[in-house]
């Protein structure tokens, strides 16, 4: 089960939490922030906003894509919005390059957002990073990369076989809607 990556929905959930934090922010503490807002849309409405892929990583759960569009640039996806929008690193820290809106956001994913930002926004990137190691679909990789699946995330979740099952009609239906779009 996979969701389909949003390039502009991820950036504008990124920027609504850099617009939000005011400064610029070390890059691993956004990319938690975004797997906190995709976890709790996940639970709260049974999709992702960013729909990226995840990762248990030695520090912390990670969003795949956007783990690798800041530390390896636009080599792999050079019209992403994302490098239109936010900054390449410096010193470990990422800012708003132009605002990129959020009208691709609906309000729910915004008030998500703004909750996880007004819980753990002032929190330390490594004390962030420590808590997420009690999610239950994190897996120590000892150096390595071990891929999270949404129905295992679902599941720590506490969703049902049958809330699951939904879910993955629902990916489904979608991916073959877009699909038929595409022709």
């Amino acid at each position: 089960m996979e969701f389909k990556y949003n390039p502009l929905k991820t950036v504008q959930a990124a920027g609504l939490f850099l617009k939000l934090n005011k400064r610029a922010m070390e890059y691993m503490k956004l990319i938690k922030l975004l797997y906190l807002t995709d976890r709790i849309a996940l639970d709260k409405m049974g999709a992702t906003i960013t729909g990226d892929k995840y990762v248990s990583m030695n520090h912390c759960p990670i969003l795949s894509k956007i783990y690798d569009m800041i530390n390896h640039g636009p080599i792999y996806d050079k019209d992403n919005p994302w490098f239109k929008y936010i900054s390449p690193p410096q010193n470990y820290c990422v800012r708003l390059s132009e605002d990129p809106g959020n009208d691709e956001l609906c309000e729910e994913e915004k008030n998500i957002i703004k909750k996880i930002y007004k819980t753990c926004g002032n929190i330390d990137v490594w004390e962030l990073s420590n808590s997420t190691h009690f999610f239950p679909e994190w897996q120590n990789p000892y150096g390595s990369a071990i891929p999270i699946k949404i129905e295992e995330i679902l599941s720590k979740l506490g969703k049902t076989e049958d809330d699951i099952k939904a879910i993955r009609e629902n990916i489904t239906r979608e991916n073959h809607f877009d699909m038929l779009l595409a022709y």
